[in-house]
């Protein structure tokens, strides 16, 4: 169903649905439970199905846009849209590609978007109970006109070997009479995106090409935090906008006041440790490190 944005200051009836102002990705729909006016300014709106909101004297509860679908005994068919999105750093480009698996040659519009027809075969999406893993979907797209190996070619002239590594691929999945061009046209209406990144690529032959995706969260060789816990040593640059000292007194890398008689400019560093930021500091201090960590065994 199209369902009309949420207005400020409007009278809700127990029932009304409404969505979000601006797009989302996550798929819901707000259904009022508790009648009245809805407040000046749009609410935070809950992110998880079945959470509710206060909005004013409106209270909202969380509902899938495609619940009406999903839950009918004869669901409109489920519509599987994906996009890559390149990486300029990496790929040389931030180019989009849009494809759609569908049986029809007929390319498919959605939110004024095109997606061209290719056979591609995705598996290994689902998250099973139990499973200690985050799931490594497969993605197998059709090569034989060769774009694929053409695509790869160009990404590998700026980062050799890289083979789309880190290029973000979204899986959107509607409802066919949401489309654009159908009457129920309705680009809110939609599953929420699931968002990936190719790991690897599997296999290249003159028919397709596979990649294996893995979660943001599932990336080997990632660090969290990105920086090491290092108990007394700053990490941050000197004078930098992390460091965020511009102050005109000057010490030394041991931390001694420099006077007009030193050579301020070649002496003026920073010791790196808790007492050098306290130099310099006299309020909170923006010490990049941990340490408190030291006192960990």
């Amino acid at each position: 169903m199209a369902v009309a944005a949420w207005a400020a200051s409007t009278a809700f009836s127990v029932g009304n649905i409404r969505r979000a102002v601006t797009d989302q990705a996550t798929g819901l729909f707000f259904k009022c439970t508790v009648a009245g006016t809805s407040a000046s300014s749009e609410p935070a709106w809950p992110t998880d199905v079945g959470s509710t909101i206060v909005d004013n004297s409106v209270t909202w509860i969380a509902i899938s846009s495609l619940y009406e679908d999903l839950s009918s005994l004869t669901p409109n068919a489920i519509i599987q849209l994906f996009e890559l999105h390149l990486d300029s750093t990496l790929h040389g480009s931030s180019t989009i590609y849009r494809w759609h698996n569908e049986n029809t040659s007929a390319n498919i519009t959605w939110d004024g978007n095109n997606y061209l027809s290719e056979p591609i075969k995705a598996e290994g999406f689902e998250y099973k109970s139990g499973q200690q893993t985050l799931p490594r979907p497969m993605l197998t797209i059709s090569n034989d006109n060769l774009n694929i190996t053409a695509l790869l070619l160009l990404v590998n002239a700026t980062t050799a070997g890289n083979d789309l590594g880190g290029a973000k691929v979204i899986r959107i999945r509607t409802c066919k009479k949401y489309l654009d061009g159908e009457s129920a046209a309705d680009p809110h209406a939609k599953r929420p995106d699931e968002i990936w990144y190719v790991d690897r690529k599997q296999n290249e032959d003159r028919t397709s090409v596979t990649f294996e995706l893995a979660s943001e969260f599932d990336k080997p060789g990632e660090k969290i935090p990105k920086r090491q816990v290092i108990a007394n040593v700053c990490q941050w640059a000197y004078r930098s906008s992390e460091c965020g000292y511009t102050g005109s007194d000057y010490f030394d890398v041991n931390d001694n006041a420099l006077t007009g008689a030193d050579d301020i400019l070649a002496n003026d560093k920073c010791g790196k440790r808790l007492s050098s930021c306290k130099k310099r500091f006299s309020n909170d201090l923006p010490f990049g490190s941990y340490p408190g960590s030291g006192n960990i065994k």
